[in-house]
Formats: C-alpha cells, sequence, structure tokens
C-alpha cells in the first residue's frame, strides 16, 4: 500500500482571530429534516471554521436556532411544506456573497419549487460550493448545470445518489467506483467524492481512496457531518480536492474512534461528530510519507492511493492509531 502526506492546515498565529479562518454558509434543513442542517452547520465549527451560518426555511427558524448555540441562524420564505421557497433565491444569494464557501443540501427536501431554487443557486453561486443529499437529487440528470461554475465545487453522493446523478444503477457504480468517480469529476468540472467504504474522491486528474471509517457509520446524518468538515476546511483555505481528501480522513476516523466507545451497532452521526479529530494533528495519526506536491497524481497503482492509518499490522481492520485512541477515552459533551 502506498502512502501521501495528508494536506494540513497552517499552524494558527497567535494573533489570529475568528475572521481568519473562513465563514462557512449553510443552506440546508426543511421541516422535519433540521437536524440534517445542524450536523452540517457544527461540524464546520469542528472542522476549524471561524464563523458558520445555518440558512432555514424560516418555519423552523427557532427550532434551529435552539438546537445552536455557536452558529449564527436566517431564516427565508419557504413553502407551506416547511421547505425553501423559489422567493428565497435572491436572499440567499446576498448572504452567500459574504461566505467564504457555501454547503448546499442537507435536509433540504424533494418539493418542486425547492428544486427549482436548488439549480438556480448551483449555478449562480459565486463562493466554493458543497454539494450533498437532496441537493444532488434535485440536479438528478442536470450536472451540466455545475460546468460553467467559476469556482470549485465539490459533489459528495452515495452510490445511489451517484447511480441517480448519471442515469445509471448503484450496482453499475459499484462495479467501478474509482473510474466513476474520475469520469464525474473530469466531465463536470469538479470534485467527486463518492460515499461509501473505501471513499473515493477524485478531480478527474488526482483520485484519493481512503482507509478510515466503519459500517456502524451508514446511519442517517453522517453524510452530513462530512459535508460540514469539507465546507469547513475549504473556508480555512484548502483547496476543494485536499480539503475533500483531509475532510473524508477525518471523517472517517472520527467514526472509528466513536466505534470503539459505542460498537458499530449504536454509533450515531452525532456521535462522529463529538470525535472528529483536530485536522492538525492528523500528519502525526497518518504515518505519511509522500506529498501532494511530490507525487500530483497521488497513484501508487496507477488508481488510486490509498493513506495509511498508522495502525499496526495486528490491529483489526477499524482500529484507530493507537497513539491517538488513547488521548480520548470518552465523548466530549459538545452540546
Amino acid at each position: 500500500m502506498s502512502k501521501v502526506r495528508l494536506p494540513q492546515l497552517p499552524v494558527r498565529a497567535a494573533e489570529a482571530h475568528k475572521g481568519d479562518f473562513g465563514r462557512v454558509f449553510v443552506i440546508a434543513g426543511s421541516r422535519g429534516m433540521v437536524g440534517a442542517g445542524c450536523l452540517a452547520a457544527k461540524a464546520a465549527l469542528r472542522s476549524g471554521a471561524g464563523l458558520v451560518t445555518l440558512a432555514v426555511p424560516a418555519s423552523v427558524w427557532d427550532v434551529a436556532a435552539t438546537k445552536l448555540t455557536c452558529v449564527m441562524t436566517a431564516g427565508f420564505a419557504d413553502t407551506p411544506g416547511g421547505a425553501f421557497a423559489e422567493s428565497a433565491f435572491e436572499p440567499l444569494m446576498e448572504r452567500s456573497g459574504r461566505a467564504d464557501v457555501v454547503a448546499l443540501g442537507p435536509g433540504l427536501g424533494r418539493e418542486v419549487e425547492t428544486g427549482r431554487l436548488v439549480r438556480k443557486l448551483a449555478e449562480k453561486l459565486e463562493p466554493p460550493l458543497v454539494i450533498d443529499a437532496d441537493g444532488l437529487f434535485h440536479l438528478s440528470g442536470r450536472l451540466d448545470r455545475l460546468k460553467g461554475r467559476k469556482s470549485s465545487t465539490v459533489v459528495t453522493p452515495h452510490p445511489g445518489e451517484m447511480a441517480n446523478l448519471i442515469g445509471s444503477d448503484t450496482a453499475e457504480v459499484q462495479a467501478d467506483r474509482v473510474g466513476t468517480a474520475k469520469n464525474v469529476a473530469r466531465e463536470y468540472h469538479v470534485v467527486c467524492v463518492l460515499k461509501g467504504a473505501g471513499t473515493v474522491v477524485s478531480d478527474g486528474r488526482r483520485t484519493y481512496v481512503n482507509t478510515t471509517g466503519n459500517p456502524g457509520m451508514a446511519t442517517g446524518g453522517t453524510g452530513d457531518v462530512l459535508t460540514g468538515v469539507i465546507a469547513g476546511l475549504i473556508g480555512q483555505g484548502l483547496s476543494a480536492f485536499d480539503a475533500s481528501v483531509l475532510g473524508v480522513y477525518l471523517h472517517g476516523l472520527a467514526g472509528d474512534l466513536a466505534a470503539e466507545h459505542f460498537g458499530v451497532h449504536g454509533l450515531i452521526a452525532s456521535d462522529v461528530l463529538d470525535y472528529l479529530p483536530a485536522p492538525q494533528d492528523v500528519e502525526e495519526l497518518a504515518g505519511c510519507q509522500k506529498s501532494h506536491s511530490e507525487d500530483p497524481d497521488l497513484s501508487g497503482d496507477e488508481e488510486s492511493c490509498p493513506v495509511s492509518t498508522g495502525r499496526p499490522d495486528s490491529a483489526p481492520e477499524n482500529a484507530c492509531s493507537p497513539d491517538y485512541r488513547g488521548r480520548i477515552l470518552l465523548p466530549i459533551n459538545r452540546d
């Protein structure tokens, strides 16, 4: 197995302030799915973002504000069903202009009107954009709308969402995960994060296959956490590809740490959020050897280059780094 050096965030200066570490704008949630937006927003903070705002439909604004202490919230025009209305477009565009990155999709719901809004936003938003969940649903068969974007775009589908996006089926996607991710990245000018066991990250030129994570993460909300992590890292200055590589590694490692405490059957998305390791510590955890700049194609076997997890040969497949594991014994209450 080849090794690569994971992307790193710079050391924070002593005189730094919150504005130095990115403004993340999360457009997410609807009636009955506010939690998705809350998970994404909190994950952006946990990944190191300086300021995070969660935009939700007006009818659930109070719910989001009650659930979140460290995240700013804002309400926008909504439909009778409690989802974003198309009339929210201009206010959302104005507010997103103040952000360094936008996350779009978790818990938006599948109303037709919301879909029209999502497609307009995906084309017109100016900051870097991370699209997940219902955001991807509303772009099914319409990924070409992303080709004209001037800033970077990350799409984070699971295999079923990927199949819908490209008019395929899940079995075909799973049969060639690396090839599918690379083709989507190349054709639509995006960074593609194809989730699942061995999450694949590709920008069409470089490809990374993740080695962290476990089956306990197959539970609602873990993808929303990943969306927030990637957005938070982009907000701190990482490129879309580097943020995606580091994000999926940290996300999977958090799942491994949480699984050691809760087991794979009882794991829930908020556990992954609570166990997110500090991004600046990840080089120590990974036991890396090559840097991206030294190996720009990231191709240890022509197609992909898994990052070593730093596990001893005798460790269970989903064990985390022993050195790191010893530093967190219990989950932290982060309400």
